[in-house]
């Protein structure tokens, strides 16, 4: 085989990897073990919110993202609860905590995302793309975060 097919080769074998990976990568799974693609809400804001059963901050600001996601329930967002906690974990917690969220798993590692403490919430617009990003507990329902969750396209 040339050098030059063999070049040919590795960089075909590479962009089909990268393009595979790209398209079939779910870090996300329902509480029924179903894949969730952020693409799956394509025309939505997401705000995803990193938590875990054991992070007394995230338990804290629940009860503001949950009045937080009715103020905005006609603002065309869908917000998604996420943490690396066992499915088990899960369950066990929303049934003590009755919050009206969509819990899912991330099934990577948080150091993937440059999360290094928790809660940690993103914010993608209508297109996809990753707007903000806030670090550590917030205010979910104050007049302030919910004028600027309105204010994403």
């Amino acid at each position: 085989m040339s050098l030059k097919h063999t070049i040919f080769s590795i960089l075909f074998i590479i962009i089909i990897g990268c393009a595979q990976k790209s398209e079939s990568t779910a870090d996300f799974k329902d509480l029924e073990g179903n894949s969730v693609l952020l693409s799956d809400f394509k025309g939505k804001k997401i705000l995803v919110n990193f938590w875990a059963t054991w992070c007394v901050p995230c338990i804290e600001e629940m009860p503001a993202m949950a009045e937080a996601q009715e103020l905005l329930a006609s603002e065309n967002y869908i917000f998604l609860f996420a943490t690396t906690d066992e499915m088990a974990k899960i369950d066990k917690f929303k049934e003590k905590h009755q919050f009206p969220f969509q819990y899912v798993r991330y099934q990577s590692s948080l150091d993937k995302l440059n999360i290094h403490a928790l809660p940690a919430t993103f914010i993608y617009n209508t297109k996809g793309e990753l707007v903000k990003r806030w670090d550590g507990a917030q205010e979910w329902n104050s007049k302030e975060m919910i004028k600027q969750l309105k204010s994403i396209e």
